[in-house]
């Protein structure tokens, strides 16, 4: 039986993108105990898969980052690992790996100290969906090829006409100045347009989509729409209702990697991000955005780390989100 740890840091859909190269070392390796380290932020991918064993936890967000990191690899050496694998295009992730003093070390290549460093140093294509990118870490292990996240959800009882809207984003990107949502009093047109068109819509969202949800409530009269906010209690739950759903619409975040996952039709909003490299082309989900002419789009990630001020980006009307919706 081998032991074998998986690090990826990042936010929850990047967990959930992550989830097929873990999958498909699985099947090479049926018998192994899978650990993956992760960001405290997203430990509630656990709530969507039992292929994980067992996790470590490292918050390399906060103020003693070092110290996390260096916490992570203590407990790393009681657990005598067989093989790593690690995301992250930071050249220090491979001295990092080879100071796990894990037998075999798998990450990205990033310059010729990785190629020293690592079992196999795997090239790093940014210019394709995500979870195809983390894929291409466990080509050197396995010949399984698992193209889409898999979630330990059926979906079934789906109620036809009906649309689940998860209208919010993380606090944390919100607070870095990563703007990739339409304002909140957009999304109440979109609710109430919804809504007059014919469709059952049901509002959805966590803590973090107080704000959003509070604004529609207020504009939007309560017999227009079901108010779900708040009434999944974790993210298993959260999973169980896009499940149930014909078509979902949301914001470029972690629930529109669980809807895909699902296979439900599914609209998101799209901005400062790249949607070719967040949505599989697969004809389930398609990225609504606004007919912008500005030369850096997308921009986050790929130029910046923080948006601008214009957004023109997100400068989408309700109308085309309610009429991509109503035409499919």
């Amino acid at each position: 039986m081998k032991r074998i740890l998986f690090i990826n840091f990042g936010g929850l859909g990047d967990e959930i993108l992550f989830l097929p190269s873990i999958i498909s070392v699985k099947k090479e390796f049926p018998d192994a105990q899978i650990t993956l380290a992760l960001e405290p932020r997203s430990k509630g991918i656990a709530d969507l898969t039992d292929i994980i064993d067992s996790t470590l936890f490292a918050d390399i967000k906060g103020k003693q980052k070092y110290f996390e990191l260096l916490r992570l690899l203590f407990k790393i050496w009681t657990k005598k690992f067989d093989i790593v694998i690690s995301s992250g295009a930071n050249k220090f992730i491979s001295v990092f790996l080879f100071m796990t003093f894990i037998n075999k070390r798998y990450g990205y290549d990033t310059g010729k100290l990785s190629e020293i460093l690592l079992t196999k140093a795997v090239k790093l294509n940014k210019n394709q969906y995500a979870a195809k990118m983390y894929h291409d870490l466990v080509r050197p292990l396995t010949n399984y090829n698992t193209e889409l996240p898999e979630i330990n959800i059926k979906r079934d009882n789906v109620e036809s006409a009906t649309v689940l809207i998860h209208p919010g984003v993380s606090l944390l990107s919100v607070k870095k100045n990563m703007i990739k949502n339409i304002p909140a009093e957009k999304w109440a047109e979109v609710v109430e347009k919804l809504a007059d068109a014919g469709k059952k819509v049901i509002l959805a969202g966590g803590p973090d989509d107080k704000e959003v949800i509070t604004t529609i409530e207020r504009l939007v009269p309560e017999d227009k729409y079901i108010n779900m906010y708040g009434k999944t209690k974790n993210l298993r739950e959260l999973a169980e209702l896009i499940s149930k759903a014909e078509i979902f619409l949301c914001s470029d975040s972690a629930p529109l990697h669980i809807a895909v996952s699902l296979g439900v039709k599914t609209y998101a909003i799209f901005g400062s991000t790249d949607d070719k490299k967040l949505i599989p082309d697969n004809g389930l989900a398609t990225a609504v955005k606004a007919e912008s002419n500005c030369p850096l789009q997308p921009c986050l990630w790929e130029r910046r780390q923080t948006t601008c001020e214009t957004l023109d980006c997100l400068n989408i009307s309700p109308d085309k989100i309610v009429n991509a919706v109503i035409n499919t």
